[in-house]
């Protein structure tokens, strides 16, 4: 069985005993549905739950349905050389993903998975391209977070290329702040995250993650317990990063 057919399997179990915000609760752009719209589309999604690191959807494949996170972290990257992966970016709840493939009619140019555990919204493309063309306002909203991801990704690559590994590495723990926050104590990252995958994310080898988050900690800009990774000094953070 496949692992969309497994995660299917386990919310089949499950779907009776939990109570799910609809989706336009969980974000304010779908509650531009018409009342009719949304009856009809929660007549058709679907909730599903994906394990760790379970693979969501894969580059290359046709783009057949969309997502939006209901709980959990999704990492999007795509296969690099030697098959190192480069991750894009990390989704947090109640944020949508896949939706530009189904937009184009095109196949996933990146690959999705499950950080953590998470579950999903999955909405069918021919679904959600019948609502874009029903509904105005809604497409209008759908254009806007379009146009905003290639904002982020035009910085983003300007980031991982001309920067200096200080410079990646500092980036990377001030956009995982800025996305996540931190946990109650104030500093540390609600994000656990493996050397590996914070090398990913800065465009770096493993080696060389290890190396310069061990650099920042003898320079007291950060702290590091496992996974969990503490800013003693944002400011400072900001400054390398800016430096590049």
């Amino acid at each position: 069985m496949s692992e969309r057919g497994i995660s299917l399997l386990l919310y089949s179990s499950m779907k009776k005993v939990v109570e799910y915000k609809k989706l336009w609760e969980l974000d304010p752009d779908w509650d531009t549905l018409t009342p009719a719209q949304k009856e009809w589309l929660d007549s058709r999604i679907e909730i599903v739950r994906f394990p760790k690191n379970a693979m969501i959807h894969s580059e290359g494949e046709q783009a057949m349905y969309m997502w939006v996170l209901i709980t959990g972290k999704v990492r999007i990257y795509k296969e690099g050389v030697g098959q190192r992966a480069q991750i894009i970016r990390l989704q947090k709840a109640h944020e949508a993903f896949g939706f530009r493939a189904v937009i184009a009619g095109d196949t996933y140019t990146s690959c999705a998975s499950a950080f953590e555990p998470c579950e999903v919204y999955q909405i069918k493309g021919e679904d959600f391209v019948t609502l874009l063309q029903e509904n105005n306002v809604f497409c209008y909203h759908v254009v806007k977070k379009l146009a905003t991801d290639l904002a982020v990704s035009e910085i983003q690559t300007i980031n991982l290329t001309q920067k200096h590994i200080r410079g990646r590495l500092a980036e990377s723990l001030i956009t995982m702040r800025k996305k996540y926050g931190y946990d109650e104590d104030g500093c540390t990252l609600a994000l656990y995250i493996s050397r590996e995958d914070l090398a990913n994310m800065s465009n770096m080898t493993t080696s060389n993650a290890i190396r310069t988050l061990s650099q920042f900690a003898q320079e007291g800009l950060v702290s590091v317990d496992g996974r969990k990774i503490r800013v003693l000094n944002e400011d400072e953070l900001k400054h390398i990063s800016r430096l590049g």
